[in-house]
């Protein structure tokens, strides 16, 4: 029997780990092994969205915020997100996460999660929460804040796309959030060959932090882009 589309990214998730080398200031979170409720939450979330066998299109985020995914084990989803539109609810913590607020103002104006999520699977190539050690703690990170992270990831973010990819994506046109972010995918591509091409969008952090004045276009470029009309 051939596993649903929520199976495959389940399986995905409960067989993550990164065992490879990071630079000495940087430390890797997998939320589903340190956290059960996550766990749970995750799945209940793929069996209601993804409960099916139909190809979708990639939107590719950078890596997963300790506040978003780090904690609900979904993409660009916080807890009141996630209890609010997807009526899931998590007990045992709660998250507010700006990229989450500007994904799901998104999403509604798309149609609703069951519409979105119907067409599109959200992850990132390094798909584990990273963060950085400073003077006040641990601090939220991008795989490519660093040469030295970049260079130690660069393989198991290719590996784990593939193995996104492998779950039925459409790999025709593929959406890059954020600028920077695009650069680097442009890397991967051009040494792994993932990708026929590449619609760069903006970051909903950066809209939410330096362009909220302007969020309604912002969303509006969005869902142009991903219903694939002219912008």
């Amino acid at each position: 029997m051939n596993k649903t589309f929520a199976n495959k990214v389940i399986d995905f998730n409960i067989n993550l780990h990164y065992s490879g080398e990071l630079p000495e200031d940087f430390m890797v979170l997998n939320p589903y092994l340190d956290n059960p409720e996550t766990l749970e939450v995750m799945q209940k979330f793929y069996h209601k969205y993804y409960n099916d066998s139909d190809e979708r299109k990639f939107i590719i985020g950078i890596n997963p915020s300790r506040k978003g995914a780090g904690v609900t084990g979904v993409p660009f989803t916080d807890t009141k997100r996630l209890e609010s539109v997807c009526g899931i609810k998590m007990e045992l913590s709660h998250t507010h996460e700006i990229s989450s607020v500007f994904m799901y103002d998104m999403i509604v104006e798309y149609g609703g999660a069951d519409d979105f999520y119907k067409n599109f699977y959200i992850n990132s190539p390094f798909p584990l929460a990273i963060v950085r050690k400073s003077k006040t703690g641990w601090l939220n990170a991008n795989y490519y804040d660093d040469k030295r992270l970049f260079d130690d990831v660069k393989d198991f973010m290719i590996d784990s796309l593939r193995k996104h990819i492998s779950l039925n994506l459409d790999t025709s046109e593929v959406f890059i959030l954020g600028k920077k972010n695009a650069d680097f995918i442009a890397q991967l591509n051009q040494e792994a060959q993932l990708f026929d091409t590449m619609t760069v969008l903006e970051h909903p952090r950066y809209i939410q932090q330096y362009k909220s004045r302007e969020k309604d276009l912002y969303i509006d470029k969005y869902i142009l882009a991903l219903r694939n009309k002219s912008i």
